[in-house]
């Protein structure tokens, strides 16, 4: 009989409570047939679960104490089964350590975001500082310059708006791309592909603000760089005619040649 009143489990002395291998176990100091029969009694007891997971934090202390030169156990006990059996007690240590984890991610990002909004906060505002762009250039700038090269260009002489049009023939029909000099606003505005059969396809549509674009001789500076704006036509390149510049309310600006 063990000191609870029970008999004591195969492999331990007789009269040992089948209770008290809890702190040896979790210091590996039970021998393979000690571990094999306090195992089959852990599967089976919640009050020595409960012990071990009170226990868990010696690893780590047995750890840093043989870094100091402190012999550690001959072994450590299994873990599998300690898993299964600690998988309750250990749910709420896990939810403590995520949380952890998650503030310490969002501090992380703020320390990272602070300078970033910072950074985004100066411009123009403040003299001698300026907002950084995430692309020097925009994607339609990038292929006004670098990828199409067959371009047309004309003023009209009474909106005075100039366009410059680049085109390039794709399987699905034409890629188009604009440049926009001397327009004012505000005005929301279209560029039309007009067929040789006289069909008429909207490439792409845009809004100018009061300030304009393309305006050399602007106070604003950024009202003196021109509009970059590209689309896509389902026409094919050789059965387009002209381009037209209109607002919304159907003004014409500007006629380009295809």
């Amino acid at each position: 009989m063990n000191a609870y009143g029970g008999p004591g489990p195969q492999g331990f002395p007789a009269g040992e409570s089948v209770h008290e291998p809890v702190g040896a176990y979790a210091l590996g100091l039970l021998d393979e047939r000690e571990t094999a029969a306090f195992e089959a009694h852990l599967a089976q007891c919640a009050y020595c679960v409960r012990e071990l997971g009170e226990l868990a934090g010696v690893e780590p202390m047995l750890a840093a104490l043989a870094a100091d030169g402190v012999p550690a156990p001959p072994r450590q006990p299994g873990r599998r089964l300690l898993d299964g059996l600690l998988a309750e007690t250990a749910r709420e240590r896990t939810g403590r350590r995520r949380r952890s984890r998650l503030l310490l991610a969002a501090a992380a990002a703020l320390i990272v975001a602070a300078p970033l909004a910072a950074l985004a906060a100066t411009g123009e505002d403040h003299p001698g500082t300026r907002t950084p762009e995430a692309h020097p250039t925009s994607p339609a700038q990038d292929a006004f310059f670098h990828h199409i090269a067959d371009k047309v260009a004309a003023t009209d002489p009474a909106s005075d708006v100039t366009a410059t049009v680049g085109t390039e023939a794709k399987p699905w029909g034409t890629h188009t791309v604009l440049e926009l000099k001397n327009v004012k606003g505000p005005l929301k505005c279209r560029l039309v592909a007009v067929g040789r059969n006289g069909e008429e396809e909207t490439v792409t549509s845009w809004s100018v603000p009061e300030r304009g674009y393309g305006i050399e001789d602007s106070p604003h500076p950024r009202a003196r760089t021109p509009l970059y704006v590209h689309g896509g036509a389902a026409m094919e390149r050789s059965d387009i005619d002209r381009f037209e510049v209109r607002t919304f309310d159907g003004r014409r600006l500007v006629e380009v040649d295809a």
